[in-house]
């Protein structure tokens, strides 16, 4: 015959079984709002590499962003100007990108002074600028490496220096503009929705009728 377990045996059971339970419940659940903040200042190569090619418009000068040969930069293009072109490179899967000229291949960039300068090498974080919608929908470009610092020009297009920017600022505000002539993608490029109808029951039937009348 097995063994009549002991009463004390089924007691230190239950105990250990309600310490586990314990535990577990008191485990706080996790924070993906810390998670993102966090894996947003990571740079990632592997899983989204988004690149985009667009114009920044600028709201104080009235013209685009451009990258000269010189690697000078300014807000003084117009619209379908060459120099004014953008490449932009997501860095990881948040809102941090690389901007470059796509007819010089020089970055913005933002040395220690605040000035932004044109790079052939964009690897550094003071090459990475956070995208952040604004309110008013204009878009701001903080750096990674000068968190408090953005890319800013004055009303005649010239860089201000990124110690003197705050986020509320006009001169940080941007839009994103195609490039002139750049049509947005066709909606006939996408494969159009497949829609579902399902035929009405009786009841379905008695219910609509009973409501249009």
């Amino acid at each position: 015959m097995r063994p009549i377990p002991s009463r004390l045996s089924y007691l230190c059971l239950h105990l250990f079984a309600f310490c586990y339970y314990a535990q577990v419940t008191n485990q706080s659940p996790p924070n993906f709002t810390q998670h993102v903040s966090e894996q947003s200042e990571v740079t990632d190569r592997v899983s989204r590499r988004l690149i985009r090619i667009y114009q920044l418009y600028s709201r104080t000068s009235g013209k685009h962003v451009q990258v000269l040969p010189n690697k000078k930069i300014n807000a003084m293009a117009d619209d379908g100007d060459v120099h004014a072109k953008l490449v932009v490179e997501t860095d990881t899967f948040g809102s941090r990108v690389r901007i470059k000229g796509a007819e010089t291949g020089f970055y913005i960039c933002m040395n220690k002074k605040g000035k932004l300068i044109g790079k052939k090498n964009g690897q550094g974080r003071d090459c990475i600028f956070t995208e952040i919608v604004l309110e008013n929908n204009y878009t701001a470009l903080r750096n990674a490496r000068y968190e408090s610092w953005y890319m800013a020009f004055t009303r005649r297009g010239r860089p201000r220096k990124g110690s003197r920017t705050r986020q509320h600022q006009r001169e940080v505000h941007f839009m994103k503009r195609l490039p002139k002539g750049q049509q947005p993608v066709h909606s006939s490029h996408h494969r159009p929705f497949d829609f579902i109808h399902y035929p009405f029951s009786q009841r379905t039937k008695r219910t609509r009728y009973s409501s249009e009348r």
